[in-house]
């Protein structure tokens, strides 16, 4: 007789869920519904962790599910906005992200990187995104899934790499016959923010249910919400102070070399920069996104004992960005001192300061003529130039945009069929490719912008050729020229991604007719090949260090692929209906790094009807990927809050001032040295083909309640521990600052930890161009570490009021205990659990939840709350303490003695708030959030549904702490837009109709 306990968990209870068969309103729930039992019991059975397709399955790890249902209360438009939502998953890339998406949106599962979790289609892999082999979400079509089965737990046994955390395997419908076609529309209080989505389905069975074809038909698209439409991000805020921030490329021109000052409406105000520009209303908190794809699945019993298959899909996506208008930026550029945009003022400003000139010498230079032939400069006293950092902010050329267009497809065939009564077999190969091409604008070419700043006193440029037009860094607003902009900033850029996922899988499953109790013993062997390749191809200027001024670093071109072969095999050991063991190996043979063997083993123990023990330990491996290999070494921009060399700190302290000086700094920089602009500064890494695979350990211990006493009611608990050694990494900027200046001593300035950094040989800072600023050294390596632990909670209780009237009630929840990140052996241990800062990307509050109540009118309404908690985070402490102990190396007397440092505001050295600033106060906290989602269902007839949600419903604002304090993907418009609302109130409706 059937097992009806077991086949209730047949795709295992969730780590945050139990039972659909309880829960009409599920919320992470658990897919086990009387009516879907039976349609995956006489079809393919997808049971996400296991290879074993058998419908009584109790895996040993926790599963959780989210339903179709769920994603309809929701109003959700793509996948990756509902899994940030999880309490299980941090924030990744999506579209809540500007400066940092690049078209793409991923899935982070506890928050060890969306590189080390897996995103599946009907459990088979789908052509990645780009080099880091991550696959992009915006291609999901959520139109034909059933559900979403997220394994949050070592997987790379059944699944191959890339599975470390876990997985996300979205399952399609099956045997769908009808038509259902849905449009939605949202739109946020203040108007703006549109979103509309556009589904059509058609299926059918023929040749008397024997074959079945499934067609879907999708559009979306979603509009612009700009930060300067938010009161709360219109103007830039300053971490640090809490006074208006922004960026030192300014407008007017802020000049570093031959002497510091910032261009006014009456010439040059010489000293501490102090006009910074406002990016923020430039910047945007919603991405625009366009998506047109389709979705086809076909199967047909060829005879009793063979089947054929196949599922097709393709997806065109645009994914556009906007940034703040770009300009001249932190290069070194070469004036010559007689160019007629140096005026008078300005010039004998320059004159007066420290040059290689003398006074006299310099007032020649600025009023020597010279004819339309120019003599070699060099052998020519006539003709001098000098060498500055004109940071001009061309607000003239506009926004600097990026589209990021990806065409992808992605085919699949198989067959399947059954060796006997109770062993199958099931063979699929398939094949994807993806290019992603990305077209930027508004951005400046160096060698362009060089050549037309070289002027003769006629206004025409020294060397015009090409048409040159001279470029006037040194105006006021307004004062460059359509043609100026045509010439030097009119250029577009492109840089095209390409991959290819080719896969062949064969397996054969069952059971072997005996076994220890009423359910015999359960198998999967099988073999699996992958090969993956990616490419990207960059235009000239694109992959050339420092070319495009403004575009945060080159992106070289990179080539490469790898093929790996699998064998692997699971067992499930039923014991006299009490009790299941789980085993399973995989030996993976890879093209690039060896063979590497993973296992797992667990089990269930079912002492009580009602009362179910898991456990599940897992050996996994990870093996580098294209982008880790092959990704040549460059410069480009990173996160960071304070130079320990910039401002007054290094005056009165000698070894900080040697450290300052032996990492490149000029020393008539000293005591002049700016703050990383806007945030950031120049860091040095790339791929490394010497890297080796991660290895990880990860176990779950839980449990599943089903009371007898309470029908009605569910309960999971479960605990999680994954630990990673030997993870490719590379450190955070706080580690590469701290592993020097944490402890200066004599040596300090020879250590090779301090002199690695490298600094700008004109003003010292670690901003710059590529070609003479590296900034920080932040290699990849093995040698990295990460640790994380926590309790998943999942609560379910469903019950009549009345005849007419159900009430649902679900709870999902996750305590994080931490999350360790070593950069290097002997490092610090930095946990990002609770805390944010330039070192923690997105936020990871240490408990988090989601509940939902359901009122349920009969079969024709439903009312329905959605509560989503985010616990209250801080500033990470310890970089809170290296701030201190900069702000200590800054505060001293003039004999170099320590001052007492006050940590509730700014340190004032001889007058300027330039050294050794703590953050704001307030900008400390951020304190737990509370959201709520309602949500009216109709059934207005047997056909038409219609669906009304109101998002955000107290219209809670995210809390200001400025636009320095973390890393600019996830710290933008002076909040956290991917953890917290910055959208606001906003109203969602949609209609489906099914025939």
């Amino acid at each position: 007789m059937k097992n009806t306990r077991i086949s209730k968990f047949k795709y295992a209870a969730a780590p945050m869920a139990i039972g659909l068969a309880l829960i009409a309103t599920p919320s992470f729930a658990q897919d086990s519904a009387a009516d879907e039992t039976t349609a995956v019991e006489e079809d393919a059975i997808v049971v996400t962790g296991s290879r074993i397709q058998n419908p009584n399955l109790e895996l040993s790890s926790p599963v959780g599910v989210v339903t179709s249902e769920e994603l309809s209360l929701r109003q959700t438009n793509t996948a990756e906005t509902f899994l940030r939502e999880l309490p299980g998953a941090v924030p990744s890339i999506g579209s809540a992200v500007n400066n940092g998406n690049g078209g793409a949106s991923f899935v982070d599962l506890r928050g060890l990187g969306a590189n080390r979790n897996l995103v599946l289609l009907d459990g088979r892999r789908v052509v990645p995104a780009d080099s880091n082999g991550i696959v992009d979400l915006n291609i999901i079509p959520l139109a034909v899934i059933e559900r979403t089965d997220i394994l949050t737990g070592g997987a790379t046994t059944t699944y191959g790499a890339d599975a470390i955390t876990g997985v996300v395997n979205f399952v399609t419908k099956r045997n769908f016959a009808g038509l259902e076609a849905e449009i939605s529309n949202g739109l946020t209080e203040r108007g703006d923010g549109n979103q509309l989505r556009a589904d059509i389905t058609i299926g059918a069975n023929f040749d008397d249910g024997r074959g079945n074809a499934i067609l879907s038909i999708g559009y979306q698209e979603q509009d612009t919400v700009f930060q300067g439409d938010r009161e709360f991000s219109e103007f830039n805020i300053g971490s640090f102070t809490g006074a208006p921030g922004g960026s030192s490329n300014s407008v007017p021109a802020n000049i570093r070399g031959p002497i510091s000052g910032q261009i006014t409406e009456d010439g040059l105000s010489v000293g501490p920069f102090d006009r910074p520009f406002n990016f923020n209303p430039f910047n945007i908190f919603q991405t625009p996104f366009e998506r047109f794809n389709v979705f086809s699945a076909a199967r047909y019993e060829v005879s009793d004992a063979v089947e054929v298959y196949t599922q097709a899909m393709f997806s065109k996506q645009t994914v556009s960005t906007k940034i703040a208008p770009g300009g001249s930026f932190f290069n070194t550029y070469t004036f010559n001192y007689n160019s007629p945009f140096i005026n008078d003022t300005i010039g004998n400003q320059i004159c007066a300061g420290a040059g290689v000139l003398t006074p006299a010498q310099c007032t020649a230079a600025l009023n020597t003529p010279f004819g339309p032939t120019l003599p070699d400069g060099s052998a020519n006293p006539d003709y001098q130039t000098f060498q500055a950092s004109v940071r001009r902010r061309t607000v003239e050329t506009g926004t600097r945009d990026s589209a990021y267009t990806t065409q992808l497809f992605n085919v699949m065939a198989g067959l399947r069929g059954d060796i006997s009564d109770n062993i199958s077999w099931d063979f699929s190969a398939g094949y994807g490719e993806s290019e992603r091409i990305e077209r930027q604008s508004g951005y400046g070419r160096l060698s362009r912008i060089q050549q037309a700043i070289l002027n003769l006193p006629d206004g025409s440029c020294v060397d015009s050729s090409n048409g040159c037009v001279p470029l006037n860094l040194f105006g006021l607003a307004g004062s460059i020229t359509p043609d100026q902009i045509g010439f030097s900033f009119g250029q577009t850029q492109q840089v095209i991604n390409t991959t290819t996922l080719a896969t062949a899988n064969g397996t054969v499953s069952g059971d072997l007719g005996f076994g220890f109790g009423d359910e015999p013993i359960a198998f999967a062997v099988g073999g699996e090949y992958r090969k993956y390749t990616a490419t990207r191809l960059s235009d000239e200027a694109s992959q050339t260090p420092g070319a495009v001024v403004g575009g945060g670093g080159a992106a070289p071109d990179i080539s490469g692929g790898y093929n790996v072969y699998d064998a692997f095999g699971e067992l499930s050991i039923p014991l006299f209906s009490i009790a299941t063991i789980d085993l399973g190996a995989r030996y993976s043979d890879y093209s690039i790094s060896g063979g590497e063997f993973t296992w797992k083993a667990g089990g269930t123990l079912t002492p009580l009807d009602w009362f179910t023990i898991r456990g599940n330990y897992q050996r996994s491996t990870r093996a580098p990927n294209v982008g880790e290999l092959f990704t040549p070494v460059s410069t480009s921009l990173d996160n960071f809050g304070f130079d320990p060399c910039q401002g007054s700190a290094p005056v009165n302290n000698a070894q900080l001032e040697a450290v300052c000086l032996a990492q490149g700094a000029p020393a008539d920089s000293i005591g002049e040295i700016e703050p990383p602009v806007a945030g950031q500064i120049n860091v040095t890494t790339g791929g490394n083909q010497n890297l080796g695979v991660e290895k990880a350990t990860t176990w779950t211990i839980g449990a599943l309640v089903e009371p007898e006493f309470l029908p009605g009611f569910s309960m999971t608990v479960d605990y999680f521990n994954i630990v990673i050694k030997d993870a490719i990494s590379t450190p955070t900027p706080g580690d590469a600052i701290g592993v020097c200046f944490n402890n200066l001593s004599a040596a300090s300035a020879t250590d090779p930890e301090c002199t690695r950094i490298r600094r700008n040989p004109l003003d010292g800072s670690l901003s710059g161009s590529p070609d003479d600023t590296p900034g920080l050294d932040l290699p990849l390596t093995n040698r990295g570490f990460y640790s994380t632990d926590g309790i998943d909670l999942s609560l379910r209780y469903k019950t009549d009021l009345t005849d007419n009237l159900g009430l649902s009630l679900s709870f999902d929840g996750t305590w994080t205990n931490k999350n360790v990140f070593r950069s290097i052996p002997g490092g610090v241990d930095r946990n990002c659990v609770g805390f944010y800062s330039v070192n923690c990307a997105s936020i990871q509050p240490e408990f988090g939840f989601t509940q939902r109540t359901s009122l349920d009118f009969g079969d024709d309404f439903r009312l329905s709350l959605l509560w989503r908690y985010i616990d209250a985070v801080q500033y990470e402490p310890l970089q809170f303490a290296e701030d201190v102990a900069a702000a200590e190396r800054a505060n001293r007397d003039v004999n170099g003695a320590l001052l007492a440092v006050d940590d509730q505001e700014c340190p004032d050295f001889n007058g300027a708030d330039d050294g050794g600033c703590l953050i704001e106060p307030d900008f400390r906290s951020i304190g737990a959030k509370h959201y709520f989602d309602l949500t009216g269902q109709w059934n207005i007839t047997d056909a038409v549904t219609f669906t009304l949600t109101v998002r955000n419903l107290f219209d809670s604002l995210p809390k200001v702490v400025g636009s320095d304090i973390g890393t600019t993907a996830f710290n933008s418009g002076n909040v956290y837009p991917s953890t917290y609302d910055a959208l606001g109130r906003r109203y969602a409706a949609s209609v489906k109709f099914r025939f």
